[in-house]
């Protein structure tokens, strides 16, 4: 009887193994779609992510450019109204400096 047993318990560490085996091979494959899953996920959130930074981007680019533009419309009549008023000032007193200008030649002569 004993060699029997002996054959028994052989035949019972075998079926354990083979069933050992078969737990961690679909643990391995869980695991590996698992990983797959997780990779896909990560990849549509960086996607998302960077669409939304784009769009951030190109808003913040529209946004910056609309306001140059008026900015430098602003400057522009700024700068024109200046000129001006410099002109203006200049005809008020341009014969003063012209006069001023010839008593001055005339006594250092």
């Amino acid at each position: 009887m004993e060699p029997y047993k002996g054959q028994g318990g052989i035949q019972m560490l075998l079926s354990a193994e083979q069933e050992a085996q078969l737990i961690v091979s679909n643990a391995r494959s869980l695991r590996s779609k698992r990983l797959k899953q997780a990779q896909e996920e990560a990849e549509r959130e960086a996607a998302q992510y960077r669409s939304q930074m784009e769009e951030e981007y190109q808003k913040s680019i529209s946004e910056t450019t609309g306001s140059s533009g008026s900015n430098v419309r602003k400057l522009e009549e700024e700068t024109d109204a200046s000129i001006r008023n410099i002109k203006r000032s200049a005809s008020k007193v341009s014969s003063e400096v012209v006069d001023m200008m010839l008593k001055y030649i005339y006594f250092k002569c």
